[in-house]
């Protein structure tokens, strides 16, 4: 049986740990942009949608330049994070985390949103009528309804970052063992002479995941249809 050699492990170990910490720190930002445009009416609503889904229609390359303008470390919030709080992302890991969670935050906010779309909003004025205020509400009753729709986005989430390549490879470059994921590590072998091979294990793996992801998605989503139904 075949054993990955140490250079494929840290790709494959690195490509999920960026995933999930990409997916799992643009959570919070993402639930509160989907309730926003869920339950909100505010100016400029649907210019706020739309900048919200452009990583999904901008070229990757771009969004990674973006990335690198804005978060470098000569770049206005990447020279404060670095002064402030020592945190630095151009070419480090933390880096390829965020153009993961980047490319991957319009499927989570979409996901979420039509979650919270089709929460039951008479289950919400009943808990009110019994005198709870708004957040007491939104966590016992509109955030539970919601879950399903939650995870479905985060696992879509993940299996987006889990293949993010044009970002990373141009906001932090393809370092080994620091920004070499499972699509630049392909990527790399496709471009050296005898690296076919290592590049169809490590494309067969990222099929594997990819898929997991998506039948796992899929489950959820099933899982959504039916308690909207019952």
């Amino acid at each position: 049986m075949y054993s990955f050699s140490a250079e494929e492990m840290e790709a494959i170990r690195l490509s999920l740990r960026v995933a999930t910490i990409g997916t799992l720190a643009s959570l919070p930002v993402g639930a509160l942009a989907a309730y926003a445009l869920a339950r909100w009416r505010f100016p400029g609503k649907f210019l706020f949608d739309g900048l919200v889904h452009l990583p999904l229609v901008l070229p990757p390359v771009v969004t990674g330049y973006l990335l690198l303008i804005l978060f470098g470390r000569r770049g206005p919030i990447g020279a404060f994070l670095e002064s402030t709080f020592g945190i630095v992302f151009s070419f480090r890991w933390t880096g390829a985390a965020l153009a993961a969670g980047v490319m991957g935050f319009p499927l989570l906010v979409r996901a979420i949103r039509l979650s919270f779309e089709a929460t039951d909003r008479r289950l919400e004025d009943a808990a009110r009528t019994l005198g709870a205020n708004a957040p007491l509400v939104f966590l016992t009753v509109t955030l539970p309804l919601a879950l399903p729709g939650i995870l479905a986005g985060l696992v879509l989430a993940f299996a987006k970052a889990l293949g993010e390549f044009g970002a990373t490879i141009t906001f932090v470059s393809n370092i080994p063992g620091e920004t070499r994921t499972l699509p630049t590590a392909i990527y790399t072998y496709t471009q050296v002479p005898g690296g076919d091979a290592n590049a169809a294990r490590l494309a067969a793996v990222a099929v594997v995941l990819s898929l997991a992801a998506l039948v796992i998605s899929e489950f959820l989503s099933r899982r959504i249809t039916a308690r909207i139904a019952g």
